[in-house]
């Protein structure tokens, strides 16, 4: 079998030439390789070597291409062609594992280096040429929509606990029917060690889940199993999360893997501050969600459209937009689609109003600088955003001049 070069134009760009040509016996290997066969896109091109880390900086270098030592100890460079990326590493075996890391040395053999790698459908290698080559059973694996492990399930998992949920993320993405029964049956018992992992590879691993275009079957399975209790030990929404799905999907919206966390969590700002902090979100990541699960009243499709404007001001086209799509989600099954819509497309092209009023407009009027100015400047700006946002700014000095003048 080989990838036709005519059909996936990555493999000839100069780029991947050049970086191909400089290393010599070089392969692709994984993503690429698996999403060219499934006729995917190909974002990351990753290359496997038959040489060590050092040896591969000296032929990129050679060749005039930047090497970065990314992984250096575990044989990865990061390669570099006129700003196009290319992950590349030694092919190697593992010596010692302890469910987090892994010890490795570097071999020669394609087949060892095809031996230590988590599923068959990433277990594929691809010359410059497009040939497949194939140790595991991974094309037919890739045909049948089955995620198998290389080797042993039990075996696998214990050398990295991360791979319970790279099996259930993968069999979302390329998975066909009932999940391989032994690969769960091991993932189950495992499930004990993700405790081990740190929160940035578990937010990798559960929101790339969450982003496939539908996750819910597998989240229920991963229920079933005793694993998702593991990572959210939370009264979880699914039927919300579920029409949240069948929304995107008839309505052509990318999927969005934060709003589908908190689609899925109860709406209890501490239960997503938990969360938050579990997986180490970032700031801004964690603040979203946390306003999303504590939302202090549910929003009726039926808005007027001064209640629009006033919630569009004070949460921001970003926060409406996501307020509108979870409560489109926790609405009843079959209710009118249309009037959701028609609340995301104001949002789309709303445009804030400017408050004419400043701080240093109050203090021009006798208030001293300090707390006091702020309180004033909120109560005139309530006081316009319940007028419906005039651009008087005669109506707001009067208001100043009603709030600061003589009593």
């Amino acid at each position: 079998m080989r990838i036709d070069p005519a059909k996936h134009g990555w493999l000839e760009e100069p780029e991947t030439r050049a970086v191909m040509q400089a290393l010599g016996h070089a392969r692709f290997v994984g993503g690429a390789v698996r999403n060219a066969l499934l006729g995917a896109p190909v974002m990351d091109i990753d290359i496997a070597v038959p040489v060590p880390p050092d040896q591969t900086v000296k032929l990129l270098e050679a060749a005039g291409i930047k090497a970065i030592p990314t992984g250096f100890d575990h044989g990865t460079v990061t390669a570099i062609k006129n700003g196009k990326v290319f992950e590349v590493t030694s092919l190697r075996r593992d010596i010692a594992t302890d469910g987090r890391h892994a010890v490795v040395s570097y071999t020669t053999q394609w087949d060892e280096d095809a031996a230590r790698r988590d599923f068959t459908i990433n277990a594929l290698y691809a010359a410059a040429d497009g040939e497949i080559f194939d140790y595991n059973g991974g094309i037919e694996d890739l045909i049948a929509g089955r995620v198998r492990f290389v080797g042993d399930p039990r075996a696998r998992i214990k050398e990295d606990y991360l791979r319970i949920l790279r099996l259930f993320r993968f069999h979302a993405w390329y998975g066909k029917g009932e999940m391989d029964a032994e690969a769960l049956r091991a993932a189950a018992e495992g499930k004990a060690g993700l405790a081990q992992l740190s929160g940035e590879r578990i937010a990798k691993e559960l929101l790339r889940l969450l982003e496939c275009p539908n996750p819910a079957p597998v989240l229920r399975t991963m229920a079933a199993a005793g694993i998702l209790p593991e990572l959210l030990p939370f009264a979880l929404q699914l039927p919300r999360l579920e029409r949240l799905i069948h929304a995107d999907a008839d309505n052509f919206f990318p999927p969005d893997g934060l709003l589908r966390l908190a689609a899925l969590l109860p709406d209890d700002p501490r239960a997503a501050r938990t969360v938050a902090e579990r997986l180490r979100l970032s700031g801004a990541d964690r603040d979203r969600l946390e306003a999303l699960a504590g939302a202090a009243e549910k929003m009726p499709a039926h808005l007027s459209a001064q209640d629009v404007r006033k919630l569009l001001y004070r949460l921001g086209a970003g926060a409406f937009k996501d307020r509108v799509r979870l409560n489109w989600a926790a609405a009843s099954p079959g209710a009118n689609a249309i009037p959701w819509r028609m609340l995301l497309s104001v949002a789309d092209v709303y445009e804030k109003p400017r408050f004419a009023l400043t701080g240093h407009d109050v203090m021009q009027a006798g208030v001293p600088e300090g707390p006091q100015v702020g309180k004033i400047l909120t109560r005139i700006e309530d006081w316009w955003i319940e007028q419906d946002f005039p651009d008087d700014e005669t109506a707001l000095a009067q208001q100043l001049k009603a709030l600061t003048g003589p009593k």
